[in-house]
């Protein structure tokens, strides 16, 4: 399948996000910060429950991205985000990617980002990817 700038790819949903998660998540990236594991404290801090980890959400971008752009055939040349709204347990995200450029290196410059169920901006972000040879083939 070829790919053209403008096009959106298909979504990929992600959630409903959990507590569990969060939890897992702080675990294998060492970020325990409180206010995504102490519902008291993020509270206290104006949220009504923990919050995600932002790089979490990036994660899932990154999911959406190799869903299309498999590692075995592509390589990310760059990969940047700002998060722009909270992510909350029980929020579903959908990871959104849009062709934004394609080079005539054969390198496709993306827009992602992810949305909740409110249709909300989350995250959001560029990647460039490059095919590892002439004949990278999208999945």
């Amino acid at each position: 399948m070829n790919v053209q700038v403008g096009q959106e790819l298909i979504p990929l949903k992600k959630g409903p996000i959990t507590v569990e998660q969060l939890r897992l998540y702080a675990e294998v990236s060492g970020d325990f910060n409180p206010i995504h594991l102490d519902p008291q404290f993020a509270q206290e801090a104006g949220y009504p429950s923990v919050i995600a980890h932002g790089m979490l959400s990036m994660a899932f971008l990154a999911d959406g991205i190799r869903k299309h752009f498999p590692e075995a055939n592509f390589q990310v040349e760059q990969f940047s985000a700002r998060f722009k709204k909270v992510t909350f347990p029980g929020d579903v995200l959908t990871i959104r990617c849009k062709v934004k450029a394609i080079e005539l290196s054969g390198a496709i410059t993306l827009q992602v980002w992810a949305e909740n169920q409110k249709s909300e901006v989350t995250t959001q972000g560029e990647c460039q990817v490059k095919p590892l040879a002439a004949g990278g083939a999208m999945c």
